[in-house]
């Protein structure tokens, strides 16, 4: 299915948020998520369902200055 993530259009097989960071290479990074604008907690992340045309937003901390 396709999905938007980070603002770029992305095929994908995963059906959950979680499968999508496991697809990404994600699932062991410490990264914030969004779906369709609304966070997601890590602990949701296995039960949120992802459907076509679905915007994800995953996002990590920076340091600098």
């Amino acid at each position: 299915m396709e999905l938007i993530v980070n603002g770029r259009k992305s095929e994908t097989g995963a059906q959950t948020l979680a499968a999508l960071l496991d697809e990404q290479e994600l699932s062991d990074a410490k990264v914030a998520t969004a779906l369709n604008g609304h966070f997601v907690p890590a602990a949701k992340r296995d039960t949120t369902n992802l459907k076509a045309g679905d915007s994800v937003e995953i996002v990590s901390a920076r340091q600098g200055g």
